[in-house]
């Protein structure tokens, strides 16, 4: 892949077309169950400007996703971002058809961008039937995704696993995505507290596919809440733009959490070469958390319970972090640790930077040296990926 912009995207967004899930998933064996795009008037002035109902994602019969169609505000051209398309024909082209995708690369000055789900893969919606379809959703979702990697060799993508099945349905499939294109998995924080049947993710079940994915080279990925929602209910006196507001600030903290349980699960010293991936929290916290990391590995002689290594070394040794406006996480930079820093610009969401990322870019590096720059906005995603 050839750098021309000299910045790469380490979180954002792709979204499928409409028909990714008819098309390759059986009527005859799921019918109305699969994912699909329909009207709906299942809410009160559910009646589109156009009068046209609204449409919505529909995952086994049920709605997904109640603000609209597609979560992609800021290509809708708002500078309030906060417009949500009501049906699937607003949705701009440039959203879900990867060649006219790479046209918006282009006009926001990105090489290539690491490509995180959009709607409906949200709030465990294919989690909603059996372990057969939901092997069916994911395998949909993931050849879909792949095709982006036929058009576009600056389409980065990331895989879905199977939950409802066992551990070698994971791994299987796993291997496949990769096979295909796929250069990394991106899964729930906890597992077992999306369903309690899961496993926990310290539990030794999971050692398969840490193996599979340490052999593959390819990162884990933990997006933002990583599927878990672990936050203060929003207060129904907000509009909907404060509600959206209040969201980023505090998105870290969920990361902050699993980030410790990963270290002090011993799965870091047992796959020494599997890299981790947190995105969408930013990386002004992580001195904190790694600091007190270390405070108790030291007080409690964790060294002599299996945890070998350092917390702050682990982590500089295996875990990265995305930012992609904020100024304070650069100026901590090298006690970050260089290596583990990469950039985002979380298209085509609300707190995107698109189109202005140029800009972003340019104010937080402001007098970080080119060398030190050129690191963070692109090398380390170009060594993390196998781009070079």
């Amino acid at each position: 892949m050839q750098i021309k912009h000299g910045l790469i995207s380490c979180d954002s967004h792709a979204q499928l077309d409409k028909d990714a899930w008819t098309k390759r998933m059986s009527k005859a064996k799921f019918g109305d169950a699969i994912p699909q795009i329909r009207d709906t008037t299942s809410r009160e002035h559910m009646i589109h400007a156009s009068d046209k109902p609204v449409q919505r994602w529909f995952v086994n019969g049920k709605v997904v996703g109640e603000r609209g169609t597609v979560n992609c505000p800021t290509a809708m051209g708002d500078p309030m971002r906060k417009t949500y398309p009501q049906r699937w024909e607003e949705v701009p082209v440039f959203v879900y058809d990867p060649a006219e995708r790479l046209k918006a690369l282009d006009r926001d000055g990105i090489d290539a961008e690491v490509l995180f789900p959009n709607d409906p893969v949200q709030s465990a919606a294919f989690l909603q039937g059996d372990a057969e379809f939901e092997l069916a959703c994911v395998q949909a979702y993931n050849d879909g995704l792949a095709e982006y990697t036929q058009v576009s060799d600056r389409y980065i993508p990331l895989a879905l696993i199977p939950y409802m099945s066992d551990i070698d349905a994971a791994v299987k499939e796993t291997e496949r995505a990769v096979k295909n294109g796929h250069r990394g998995i991106t899964m729930v924080a906890e597992p077992s507290m999306v369903r309690k049947q899961f496993k926990h993710f310290n539990d030794p079940w999971w050692d398969p596919l840490w193996a599979c994915c340490q052999s593959l080279n390819v990162p884990v990925h933990w997006h933002a809440g990583a599927g878990i929602a672990l936050r203060v209910p929003r207060w129904k006196g907000y509009t909907a733009n404060q509600g959206q507001a209040m969201g980023p600030a505090g998105g870290f903290s969920v990361q902050a959490q699993f980030i410790p349980n990963l270290i002090f699960s011993g799965v870091l010293d047992r796959y020494p070469k599997l890299n981790w991936v947190c995105a969408e929290t930013g990386i002004g916290w992580v001195n904190y958390m790694l600091e007190t990391c270390d405070h108790e590995w030291e007080r409690r002689h964790l060294w002599t319970q299996g945890i070998l290594t350092r917390p702050s070394e682990l982590f500089q040794r295996q875990i990265y972090v995305d930012f992609w406006y904020e100024r304070a996480g650069i100026e901590l930079r090298h006690k970050i640790g260089m290596k583990n820093i990469m950039w985002e610009s979380d298209f085509p969401h609300s707190t995107s930077t698109y189109p202005e990322s140029r800009a972003f870019i340019d104010r937080t590096l402001q007098g970080v040296p080119k060398a030190e720059r050129d690191q963070l906005a692109y090398g380390n995603a170009m060594r993390l990926y196998n781009l070079a």
